[in-house]
This record gives C-alpha cells, sequence and structure tokens, in this order.
C-alpha cells in the first residue's frame, strides 16, 4: 500500500506527574529528516527521537515539536539560599546605615536586589518520568501520523493507477495509428519515386533500400513493447508493502524515455498529438510520484 510523505500527528500522554505532548509533521524528502524542538531538560533525548522517528516514517521531513510538563507545584526554580543569605545581609546593613531599621527590608527586596533565585537542579527521576510521558506521547503521534500518510497514500493509488491506464490507452493508440502512418510515409515514397521513373540511371535497388531505412526510422514498435513492460512494472510497484517511491520515481523516467523517442519519430499529426497526450499525463505521474514514500 502507498504511503503519502506529507502527514501530521499529535499525540498526548501522562506518566506520574508528567504530562506530555508531541506534535509531528511531515513533507517530502529525499531520505529521512528529523528535527526537534522544545526539548528542554530532554535535550539529550534528541537523538532517541530522531531515531524513532526516521524508522516510523521511512522517508521525508519531519518536524517534531515536544511539550512536557512537570505537573503542577513544580515551577523549575529553586532558592540560592547563600546569595539570599549575603543580599539579605547587606540590605540590612544599609537599612542600618539609613537609620531605617533591619525591619525594614523585605523579601521583594531581596527579588529585586539580586538572583536569589536559580534554577532547580535537574532531578533524575522527573526526567525518566517527563521521558516516559514523551515516550509514550510520540508513539501516539507517529500512529496518527501513520494512518494520515496511508489515507493520503491511498488516494495517490488511485491517481497513479488511474494515470497508468491513460497512459495504457494512449499507447494502445499509437500502436494502432502506427501502421496507418507509415503506409502514409510509404505512399509518399511511392509517389515521389513515380515522378523520378524517367530518369536516367536510377538505381531501384537504390530506393528500395531507402524505402526500408524509412520504414526503421518510422517504427516504434520496440518503444511501445517497453513503454507497456514500464507500465505493468509501476502497476505492480503500487501494490507493494515496502516503500517504493524511488522505485516508481525511476520507472516514471524510464516510460518518460520511450515517449520521447514516440514523439521524435511521429512525422505525423496524430501520432504527435497523441506524444503530447502522454507526456502530459507523464508529467502529473511525476508530480504524484514526488511525494510517494
Amino acid at each position: 500500500m502507498l504511503r503519502s510523505m506529507t502527514g501530521f500527528g499529535r499525540g498526548t500522554a501522562r506518566e506520574g506527574d508528567a504530562e506530555a505532548t508531541v506534535e509531528v509533521r511531515t513533507v517530502n524528502g529525499r531520505f529521512a529528516e528529523v528535527s526537534v524542538r522544545g526539548l528542554g531538560e530532554l535535550a539529550e533525548r534528541e537523538a532517541a527521537i530522531q531515531g524513532l522517528v526516521k524508522v516510523a516514517i521511512d522517508r521525508g521531513n519531519a518536524t517534531v515539536h515536544v511539550s512536557a510538563s512537570a505537573g503542577d507545584g513544580d515551577s523549575g526554580l529553586r532558592v540560592d539560599t547563600a546569595a539570599a543569605a549575603r543580599l539579605g545581609a547587606l540590605l540590612r546593613e544599609a537599612a542600618e546605615a539609613a537609620g531605617l531599621g533591619a525591619g525594614a527590608v523585605t523579601v521583594a527586596d531581596l527579588l529585586r536586589a539580586g538572583d536569589v533565585l536559580a534554577p532547580a537542579p535537574p532531578d533524575p527521576a522527573h526526567a525518566e518520568t517527563a521521558w516516559a510521558a514523551t515516550r509514550a506521547a510520540l508513539a501516539d503521534a507517529l500512529d496518527r501520523l501513520e494512518a494520515m500518510r496511508r489515507a493520503e497514500g491511498a488516494a495517490l493509488h488511485d491517481d497513479l493507477a488511474a494515470r497508468a491506464d491513460a497512459l495504457e490507452g494512449l499507447t494502445r493508440d499509437v500502436e494502432q495509428r502506427a501502421p496507418i502512418r507509415l503506409e502514409v510515409a510509404r505512399q509518399r515514397l511511392r509517389d515521389r519515386l513515380g515522378d523520378l521513373a524517367d530518369v536516367p540511371d536510377l538505381d531501384p535497388g537504390r530506393l528500395e533500400a531507402e524505402a526500408v531505412l524509412l520504414a526503421d526510422k518510422l517504427d516504434v514498435t520496440e518503444e511501445t513493447v517497453r513503454l507497456r513492460s514500464h507500465l505493468d512494472q509501476f502497476r505492480e510497484a503500487l501494490v507493494e508493502a515496502e516503500p517504493v517511491g524511488r522505485r516508481l520515481n525511476f520507472l516514471a523516467q524510464e516510460i518518460g524515455r520511450e515517449v520521447n523517442t514516440i514523439g521524435s519519430k511521429a512525422n505525423d499529426a496524430e501520432l504527435t498529438r497523441l506524444s503530447v497526450s502522454m507526456k502530459e499525463e507523464l508529467e502529473k505521474i511525476r508530480e504524484q510520484v514526488q511525494n510517494v514514500v
């Protein structure tokens, strides 16, 4: 089943007093690239998150946003008691020198005078709890992302299959027109030979050789046979279980080679029209294939 490279998934989870929300967005990309934002104290888990996401998406560029909270009552700060004691002593000394008395010093004075609040040291137990919640939220987000990518992949499958069928129909029209076009070209050559019938030293064998060369130059049998083979392989790839984006892209290039050759050999208004229609369908296929994992 095809999967799209674009999608979105959001997951939430709670572990103890830690709660986490993870959002994963993916867009087209040649490889699997992952950027992670909002980790905070979980910064050391960035590589682990990138690894989990890369395995899940196979291909594409992913942006992961993590939001983890410790729950109510945990501000992430602590009182720097040594700094508070030093500032308190200094403020009391200043108050006494100004004749205000030590009672004039308040907590607000301490907070305004210096940094008595500092980041709390990391709590290993809390970090593990936050990571457990984040990992569960990530798994939820990846499940939802996968569901969306598969839904879009189903739509891509239907569109690509329909365009492959359209190319098959155009190939059939080319095969039906090619003998007619060849006979028209041969008749033109016969008419020209008729005009040269009275020319002395005209070598009939040379003229016959020219007719054979003309037929070979205009023949598109090899191209249509290869084109049908590529289309068969393209349809087979559409139902493969593993990622097939690169394979589909390669087959689209090979289909393009045959279509271009048919166009260059056209020498006929109807065949030219058919080759243009084939190129239009192929261009739409190429655009869609760029979004397949």
